[in-house]
């Protein structure tokens, strides 16, 4: 797999001078962030974006350490076959039109091609891949339509080059980093398994997301996941008969019985999402390497409503509220006799100012009856100023504090400022307990 993600020179099969076909745009891409080589092939083509276009990839006449095909499928296994003449071992296959369309027998064919030359290939019929500190980019959506993200500790596997896209723009526009991203479509001769593996070993990669249809090999998916020592979150499509059946026309592969997957999840320690919001809230908590004590947690709030339902869900998923001890309340008492209601929730009131966030916060980082710290921060009150990012960013790293907060934009400014600082941030206060459900359960 090292060659997919630390390739020093690339070749793209298939370029073309229409801007907007597949070719061009993984060259174009290619151009603009890799910093090793990149050579463009068609017979048709002699030159683009101002390089030279070769005929054949045997033209090249140089080692390659990855070869990108986005050609139609029945010129696929020609490409295949010359690979060895620039001594090329990974393949990224975008090209669709294999078994997901019934087409079994070509598919078949090129597994065999593939695996007589000991070549691996990601796809057929997918997205790509992405590595944001390595440049490789070969996501044949243009950057215009789909944002890249950063470097960040979050790899995906992905089954779904629809999905994969999606997590990609919403994560570059919420400024959240990615390590590795893999769209692997029908998984010709590559599985999640083995990007399992690789990506369980990979030093940037702190969390695993994987989205899946279907799995070849489950007791391998299960020893593997097992011996991964970072979070592993899994979302699994096709849990219904009827979208069991769906994948078929997506990947060519039935899912399979989804109690059996569930229960191989459970098994293997992984972290089992129910939706795609799921997934990629508990990712970005589990990327932090917050490990709390216990589940005792204390929601701190300035707008009463907010503070309830942090209470409802936090019973609701059977965390506990903590216990503030008789000191701490001695003392927030002394400090606001009148307009604070020292309880949990903790109901610093509507004319909360950043002052008296401050010394709540002081209080509670010191109680070790609280585990873990909910701010739910109404930002629309008139006595909060932007120093709030600043206050709450102090005591970051003296107990595990995670925001929810829901307004506009003066409100997801504050929250993208905590999120840079490492603090987590979520739309509702139900999903943020949903999240620190899952980082407790993970820690246990």
């Amino acid at each position: 797999m090292k060659n997919f993600f630390e390739a020093k020179s690339i070749a793209v099969v298939g370029v073309s001078r229409e801007p907007n076909k597949v070719g061009a745009i993984l060259f174009n891409q290619l151009l603009r962030n890799f910093k090793g080589d990149v050579y463009g092939v068609n017979p048709n083509v002699n030159s683009l974006y101002g390089n030279k276009i070769y005929k054949k990839l045997s033209d090249i006449n140089k080692k390659i350490d990855l070869t990108v095909i986005a050609v139609p499928a029945a010129f696929v296994i020609d490409i295949i076959k010359e690979m060895p003449s620039v001594n090329c071992k990974n393949v990224v296959i975008i090209s669709a039109g294999f078994k997901e369309i019934g087409n079994d027998k070509l598919e078949l064919k090129l597994k065999e091609e593939l695996d007589q030359r000991n070549i691996k290939a990601v796809g057929v019929n997918c997205l790509g891949i992405y590595d944001a500190y390595s440049g490789i980019d070969a996501i044949f959506l243009p950057s215009e339509r789909v944002q890249r993200p950063g470097k960040g500790g979050i790899s995906f596997i992905c089954q779904s080059g629809a999905i994969g896209g999606a997590i990609l723009d919403l994560m570059a526009s919420k400024n959240y980093g990615v390590s590795k991203f893999i769209s692997f479509g029908n998984a010709t001769n590559l599985d999640s398994v083995d990007y399992l593996d690789y990506l369980g070993k990979d030093k940037n990669t702190k969390v695993i997301c994987v989205y899946i249809e279907a799995v070849k090999d489950g007791k391998k998916c299960l020893e593997i996941c097992k011996n991964i020592k970072k979070p592993v979150i899994v979302l699994k499509g096709g849990l219904t008969h009827e979208g069991n059946k769906a994948t078929l026309s997506h990947t060519g592969a039935l899912a399979g019985d989804p109690r059996v997957y569930l229960g191989a999840f459970k098994q293997a320690g992984t972290v089992y999402a129910e939706n795609l919001e799921d997934m990629f809230n508990y990712s970005r908590l589990l990327e932090k390497s917050i490990k709390p004590k216990g589940d005792r947690i204390l929601t701190i709030t300035n707008g009463g409503g907010f503070g309830i339902l942090g209470t409802d869900n936090i019973i609701k998923y059977g965390l506990k509220l903590a216990e503030l001890s008789s000191e701490t309340k001695k003392k927030l008492k002394e400090k606001f006799p009148k307009l604070v209601i020292v309880d949990n929730p903790m109901d610093l009131i509507g004319d909360a100012t950043d002052e008296r966030y401050g010394l709540a916060l002081e209080y509670a980082v010191k109680d070790k009856n609280i585990d873990i710290i909910l701010i739910t921060l109404d930002y629309q009150t008139p006595l909060l100023t932007p120093n709030i990012v600043n206050v709450i960013s102090k005591y970051k790293n003296k107990k595990p504090i995670i925001v929810a907060s829901t307004g506009g934009s003066p409100t997801e400014k504050i929250k993208r400022i905590l999120e840079s600082r490492g603090i987590v941030c979520f739309d509702y206060p139900e999903t943020a307990v949903r999240s620190i459900k899952q980082l407790v359960e993970y820690h246990k």
